[in-house]
């Protein structure tokens, strides 16, 4: 008996021992690693202030330099002056300061070069005497705010990385301040119980383990019934139904979840009550547009018709010319309106899918935009496939009656083409006519933007933005190569 007790006393003490000697390598590693800790941040917060200083000094000498340019005074060329002489420095130091993180390098390697860049930029701004262009004023302007642009999201970056790695290193720096105290003062009153607390632990440690594996299951078990039923209510909102609810009103993170849940169907439920609502009331606008403003234009050109009729003989060719031009404006109003009502209902009609031949669809479009005058070519890979094709036929509609109503120069050539994309397919609708300056690209796709004069083409601007809104609604993208003179190509994806 006597040897089981001094066994356990010699193991008490050896444990005893033990932990005081762990906890010398505890404590030693906790101040060390404090003191690691501590420089790190120290590092990045002169990292911080390093690329904030680039970033501030590239900014003050485009400022000044814009100042220059504004005033022809020199004293604006200062900042310029003392960024060539800054930045250099500044970036060495970032360097030397990032040695060890090589994404970072990879991020100043680039504000080097658009430093680099920034400056050969801003020297010729700084030689106004030179003999300079507006335009390439202009152009060196245009660059210098890209670039600058560019620099404020490289140095985001930059900080978002410091930033990140001073989160981890402040809160490895507080640990290690919380801990080393503790250790210490843990250690010292662990050798005194480690004896007492050895053999009660195991017995202790053993009932919790039962204990707690029993409440784990049962736990689990709870948790993954109320996870089936949100599961179950997400399944049913994917399916369009936003009146269910889930009746758990526990106040643990679950219960707060199937809250959040039933909260967001019910306003899932009224916002889509409150679309329908705004559907109807735009539909109601189609009809008031489409008959009670229509009704008036009606009445106006039956009046100039009239004019025409009855007074014929007593209008001057200036009259006349006024009247066309009346009538030519009347028409166009009733195409707005009727373009409008049109880019209205895009996505908002029910689609109809139906097995649609490409080919075939083509060949129908032609025979009522294209004038036979022009020769169209139909590439010989058009697919088969089911598709909305009523929106599909509108896409090709507006496209051919574009290149044909542009086309400038009489008799033209006109060429639709395909070829498989993946999930989508990739068509090409491609003519000869005056074609599109590149700077023009983007506005073409704006509700009421056209390249010609009003006065010489009759126009509503609408037709490319009821194109680009069907294929957004098809998930599709579009876009427009040309050139002046080289005619213009639209390509469009559709999905398969």
């Amino acid at each position: 008996m006597k040897s089981k007790i001094d066994t356990k006393i010699i193991v008490g003490f050896a444990l005893a021992i033990g932990v005081l000697l762990l906890t010398a390598a505890a404590s030693f590693w906790s101040i060390r690693g404090l003191s690691v800790q501590t420089d790190n941040v120290q590092h990045t917060y002169q990292v911080l202030q390093e690329v904030e200083s680039v970033t501030a000094v590239l900014k003050d000498a485009q400022a000044g330099t814009r100042g220059y340019l504004l005033t022809g005074d020199t004293v604006y060329l200062r900042p310029y002056s003392m960024a060539t002489g800054q930045l250099p420095a500044s970036l060495e130091r970032l360097q030397a300061l990032t040695v060890d993180n090589p994404a970072q390098r990879a991020r100043l390697d680039s504000l080097r070069q658009l430093v680099e860049q920034e400056f050969r930029i801003l020297r010729p701004l700084t030689e106004i005497k030179k003999s300079m262009s507006h335009s390439a004023m202009q152009t060196l302007l245009d660059t210098d705010r890209q670039t600058l642009r560019q620099v404020r999201l490289l140095y985001a970056r930059i900080k978002q990385n410091e930033m990140a790695l001073l989160a981890q290193r402040s809160a490895l720096q507080d640990v290690f301040e919380k801990a080393t105290p503790i250790v210490v003062l843990v250690s010292a009153v662990l050798a005194v119980l480690i004896v007492v607390w050895l053999v009660t632990k195991i017995v202790q440690e053993l009932a919790d383990n039962r204990r707690l594996q029993s409440e784990l299951a049962d736990v689990n078990a709870e948790v993954s019934r109320r996870i089936a039923q949100i599961r179950a209510l997400a399944e049913q909102i994917v399916q369009g139904d936003y009146t269910v609810r889930i009746t758990d009103s526990a106040g643990d993170n679950l219960g707060g979840l199937a809250a959040s849940l039933n909260r967001m169907t019910q306003t899932l439920d009224a916002s889509f009550s409150a679309l329908e609502k705004r559907n109807k009331e735009l539909d109601q606008f189609a009809y008031v547009a489409s008959h009670d403003l229509k009704a008036p234009l009606r009445g106006v050109t039956t009046i100039v018709k009239w004019i025409e009729d009855e007074l014929s003989a007593e209008l001057s060719p200036q009259l006349r010319t006024y009247l066309d031009q009346m009538k030519g404006r009347l028409a166009r109003l009733e195409d707005l309106i009727n373009g409008l009502l049109a880019y209205a209902r895009v996505g908002r009609t029910a689609q109809s899918r139906e097995n649609t031949d490409v080919s075939q669809l083509l060949h129908e479009v032609a025979d009522l935009v294209v004038p036979p005058d022009f020769r169209l070519r139909i590439g010989p890979d058009m697919p088969t496939f089911v598709t909305d094709r009523l929106s599909l036929q509108q896409v090709f509609t507006n496209l051919l009656s574009n290149a044909v109503k542009y086309h400038q120069r009489g008799a033209g050539h006109l060429e639709v083409t395909c070829q498989d994309a993946g999930d989508f397919y990739e068509f090409r609708v491609q003519d000869d006519g005056p074609g599109i300056a590149p700077e023009y690209h983007q506005k073409i796709f704006l509700l009421f933007q056209t390249l010609r004069d009003r006065n010489t083409a009759e126009s509503t601007g609408i037709g490319l933005s009821i194109v680009q809104k069907i294929i957004n609604e098809q998930q599709g993208t579009i876009r427009v190569e040309s050139a002046v003179g080289q005619g213009a190509g639209f390509i469009f994806t559709w999905p398969k």
